[in-house]
């Protein structure tokens, strides 16, 4: 996720481009650059770090230009550097581009065969000379259009030609786009922070949809060049508001945004037709395939609960035997390691001080070491053999929500990897697994239309003081996540159990004053799950439960239910995973709680 501004109008550009890179590093922070006209030519300033580092090189400049446009990078293609900073050029084309050009390396083959020479390793320089390809004899736009034609991906752009000084062309496919609409000026964005003090009045581009910007006025088109009406929106949020995205908290953005995440978890990663998942996205060969012993999966927190989940998931497809450990205990426990050894480290940040402890403690003793990791350029990612970026983008909310499903999808997928790998996944079952994913965002869609009917469930019930999470087999872990969540943001003491292990002690807890939630979808455990609700209802517990295809069986046993659109088991834990992260949220706002930043806790763990 990167953030895309741009300007052209009757004011400096250069100040208005800055500060809407300021309001959008939220979505990239490891470089930035700007574009501007001045004297008919493009100069371009750019460098890896931070806003405030881009800023320092403009200050130096005293730059004034009617036309500009800035990128603020979360890098996808290359690391943080330079070189792989955005705007790219090709001659007198420049472009700043948001998302992922999944051909990019067919393109660049050919490219290179027609003279183009690269310099960066980003899919974006790769748009850049295409474009620049068709614009020797079109104008701008149409050379957009031609390039789109040889184009696979998800993405945004916005692109300038020194040879036509008036004009600014964006696109959009699946990532997100804004004009702002000013007297006599034109705004540009990936999200409507970055120009709000400037104008109210917004266009949302659309799905295959292109802007062409002029001092004089914007049109708008589909792909074919076809003229499009478009209804322009005023903006009411406050500033601060739409820095949420009109979100109450980034919590709650961020749990909305998990399609958008797991989509972008997926893409270009798994090849359907054939059935396969891209292996050398986890740095793994065929021959370490086979050559693994064991697994080890060491993380904290909400990446722990991820990591339990990821050990059904490579037990069941690729019987490899996994051992999930809390980093903070890993390297205290002399660990039996050989050089057959896969040591797989999740963490959103990349930084967390125990996680790193115990990857260097593995690397140690011979393991090899593959980090799922959401930050590039982290400690952990620069520590570890390999690394799997999850592209969940910034998770500003300390309470994780999209980090946890988008580990779930990168265990998933390599779950899948090691099965087929090893001979224990068939072409036509792991085809099947992987049909099911591309499924999962639109799922995901539909269990965020239970947030109504959680937030009232959350009105009878934010007043409790204890409440336990109840699930079996792989959806234990999502219990103690959604009691994890509930402790974290709204103060209150909550549990999760193997509903199994309830009648072993937990079960002494329950009274009509303990909620409890229980993860109750099909499978081949379900009915054993029937039978603790049984058991806790008995009891008194104001039992809620989570099923899948408005069971009714659950439904009876419920003081409250609600149901989600079942995928397969494993990606039935994602999910599950939805109401969960919306019960707390709810009860945390209610409680009056500090949802963004609750007590005690931090983003990011970096000490011991």
């Amino acid at each position: 996720m990167c953030g895309i501004i741009g300007y052209i109008g009757n004011k400096n550009a250069i100040p208005v481009v800055m500060d809407g890179l300021k309001r959008l590093e939220y979505r990239g922070y490891d470089s930035a650059g700007i574009a501007y006209f001045t004297e008919g030519k493009i100069e371009v300033k750019r460098c890896k770090g931070k806003i405030h580092d881009l800023e320092s090189i403009v200050n130096k400049c005293n730059i004034s230009s009617n036309l500009a446009i800035g990128h603020t990078r979360w890098a996808t293609h290359g690391k943080p550097s330079d070189e792989n900073a955005h705007p790219h050029r090709s001659d007198g084309i420049v472009i700043v581009h948001n998302g992922i050009i999944e051909n990019y390396v067919e393109l660049k083959h050919r490219l290179q065969e027609d003279g183009f020479t690269f310099t960066s390793e980003t899919d974006t320089e790769v748009l850049c000379h295409l474009i620049n390809k068709y614009s020797k004899t079109n104008p701008l736009e149409e050379a957009v259009r031609t390039a789109l034609k040889e184009v696979k991906g998800a993405y945004a752009f916005a692109v300038i030609n020194e040879r036509e000084p008036d004009k600014i062309v964006a696109v959009r496919k699946e990532s997100p786009l804004v004009i702002g609409l000013g007297e006599g000026e034109y705004f540009l964005a990936s999200d409507v922070p970055a120009f709000l003090s400037h104008s109210k009045e917004v266009i949302f581009i659309e799905n295959n949809e292109m802007a062409v910007m002029h001092r004089d006025g914007v049109i708008i088109t589909d792909f074919e060049g076809m003229p499009l009406n478009k209804n322009v929106v005023t903006i009411s949020w406050s500033p601060s508001m739409a820095e949420k995205g009109g979100y109450r908290h980034f919590m709650l953005k961020e749990i909305y945004e998990q399609p958008r995440a797991i989509a972008d978890t997926i893409r270009g990663r798994v090849l359907p037709e054939k059935g396969d998942v891209a292996i050398e996205e986890f740095g793994l060969t065929p021959e370490a395939i086979k050559s693994v012993d064991k697994i080890f999966i060491v993380a904290c927190g909400t990446s722990y609960h991820a990591g339990i989940v990821g050990k059904y998931m490579i037990e069941e497809l690729a019987r490899i035997p996994v051992e999930v450990d809390i980093a903070s205990e890993f390297r205290y426990r002399n660990p039996l390691i050989t050089g057959n050894t896969l040591f797989i480290a999740i963490t959103q940040s990349g930084e967390t001080a125990d996680t790193l402890a115990a990857i260097r403690e593995a690397k140690g003793l011979g393991a090899k070491v593959l980090s799922i990791c959401n930050v590039i350029g982290s400690t952990a990612s620069r520590e570890s053999d390999f690394v799997f970026y999850t592209h969940s983008g910034p998770e500003i909310g300390v309470a994780s929500t999209k980090a946890f499903t988008t580990q779930i999808v990168a265990l998933y997928l390599l779950a899948i990897a090691l099965g087929k790998g090893r001979g224990n996944l068939s072409g036509e079952a792991s085809s099947m697994l992987i049909e099911e994913l591309l499924h999962l965002p639109a799922r995901v869609e539909h269990a965020m239309e239970l947030d109504r009917e959680i937030s009232s469930i959350a009105k009878e019930l934010f007043k409790a003081k204890d409440f336990l999470y109840l699930g079996r087999g792989i959806n234990y872990p999502i219990a103690l996540e959604g009691a994890l969540k509930l402790k974290e943001i709204s103060y209150i003491h909550a549990e999760g159990y193997p509903a199994g292990e309830m009648k072993h002690g937990p079960i002494a807890l329950i009274d009509e004053d303990v909620p409890v939630v229980v993860l109750a979808p099909s499978g081949k455990l379900y009915e054993k799950v029937l039978s603790n609700m049984e058991e806790a209802k008995s009891r008194g517990g104001a039992i809620i439960a989570v099923t899948s295809n408005n069971d009714g069986a659950a439904k009876k046993l419920s003081r409250y239910s609600v149901s989600i659109n079942e995928s397969n088991t494993y990606l039935n834990t994602v999910l599950l995973t939805i109401p969960l992260q919306l019960l707390a949220y709810h009860i945390a706002v209610l409680r009056g709680c500090d949802v963004d930043q609750p007590r005690n806790l931090a983003k990011s763990v970096t000490v011991e």
